[in-house]
């Protein structure tokens, strides 16, 4: 596959001096890639793109195979100092709805905390995954991984980190059957879209939401994008069963990137990385 690589670093490297583009035919993982390299003391920002992972990771380790074109897997890592981490990954994959269906007319909705989904009437759920994310971060000097929620409540003045953003998009439409969201590919709505031009459409998009991120001084944070991710939210007011069993309707995001649930002792604010959230 053509991969657009100089097009790639040329749109981007304006944003981020030092930055490289590489792709890879086969790896692992591309996370697992940048942390280790992180680890290591290699801590320059890289847009690494693999044509297939044979130990692709997702959310609680569940793995994310990617085949050649048949899905778009990268990780995008950097240097990144926010004060407050808590909502990250909302705000990586509002600029992925953002960038793939920038009206919101192809139904490209945002499953807290770091799925992307598409509406699809008629099927169980009435909802069919999307993308995925996958964020993880590392300090150069040796430290084991973290999550941004294991450190979100940091000071400001904690260190940078090295932030590893992964994401994993279905681009053919894939054959996965049992799982409790069907999945879609990209090509399902825009058809005969590739990964490559799939890569164009969102990886300068994505390098400018990290980099606002961590900016106080222009309402840098989730906050100012709590109202967008709303919008998208593909759980608003619907009835939600948290991973413990309760049960409640899910009322938005608020201004952490926490999930708000009205359960039967009033409105919960859930917003630890290890709750798992279905649509009943």
């Amino acid at each position: 596959m053509m991969w657009p690589a100089e097009d790639l670093w040329q749109a981007m490297v304006g944003l981020q001096p030092g930055l490289t583009v590489e792709v890879l035919p086969e790896i692992d993982s591309t996370n697992t890639e940048l942390m280790r390299r992180a680890r290591a003391g290699q801590t320059d920002p890289v847009l690494l793109v693999a044509e297939s992972q044979t130990a692709g990771r997702g959310r609680l380790g569940r793995p994310w195979h990617g085949q050649t074109g048949d899905a778009l897997t990268f990780s995008l890592g950097l240097m990144l100092r926010p004060q407050d981490w808590s909502g990250l990954s909302l705000a990586v994959g509002l600029s992925l709805a953002r960038s793939l269906d920038p009206n919101g007319d192809l139904g490209v909705r945002l499953k807290w905390p770091n799925d992307v989904w598409v509406a699809r009437p008629g099927t169980p759920t009435g909802w069919g995954k999307l993308a995925g994310i996958l964020i993880e971060t590392a300090v150069a000097t040796g430290s084991a991984a973290a999550t941004p929620a294991q450190f979100a409540n940091h000071a400001p003045q904690a260190a940078a980190r090295y932030c590893v953003v992964g994401v994993g998009i279905n681009i053919a439409p894939p054959v996965a059957p049992g799982l409790s969201t069907e999945p879609l590919g990209l090509q399902d709505l825009l058809p005969g879209i590739t990964a490559a031009q799939t890569l164009l459409r969102i990886a300068k998009p994505l390098l400018a939401t990290l980099l606002a991120f961590e900016n106080p001084g222009a309402q840098g944070g989730f906050a100012s994008l709590q109202n967008a991710f709303n919008a998208r939210d593909a759980l608003r007011d619907l009835t939600v069963t948290l991973s413990d069993g309760r049960t409640g309707v899910a009322r938005g995001v608020d201004a952490t990137g926490a999930l708000q649930v009205e359960t039967a002792q009033g409105l919960e604010v859930i917003n630890s990385s290890e709750v798992s959230v279905r649509p009943q």
